[in-house]
C-alpha cells in the first residue's frame, strides 16, 4: 500500500500539525477531511524513492550474466556477438 501525504487546506490543528502521512490502498476513496480535527485536506505530490542508479551493462558483463547479446547485420537481420 503507497503512502500518501495530506495537509490542511487553511489553518492549523494541534492534533495533526498542518500536515500527516497515512497508508491508505490505491482502491480507497480521496480523503477528504481530517481524520483528527474534520478539517479539509488536499494530496501533496511528493517525492518517491527509485532504485539505486547502476552502471549501463556492457557486452561482456551481459554476457556473463548469462543473456544473448545480438548484433544487428541488416534490415531485420541479426548474428550473435
Amino acid at each position: 500500500m503507497p503512502y500518501y501525504e495530506y495537509e490542511l487546506c487553511e489553518g492549523n490543528c494541534a492534533a495533526c500539525g498542518g500536515n500527516f502521512t497515512l497508508r491508505r490502498p490505491i482502491s480507497a476513496p480521496e480523503l477528504k477531511a481530517c481524520p483528527a480535527c474534520k478539517k479539509p485536506v488536499r494530496k501533496v505530490i511528493s517525492g518517491f524513492s527509485s532504485p539505486i542508479h547502476l552502471k549501463p551493462l556492457s557486452v561482456s558483463d551481459a554476457k556473463k550474466a548469462g543473456f544473448t547479446v545480438l548484433k544487428r547485420v541488416n534490415k531485420g537481420e541479426y548474428e550473435r556477438q
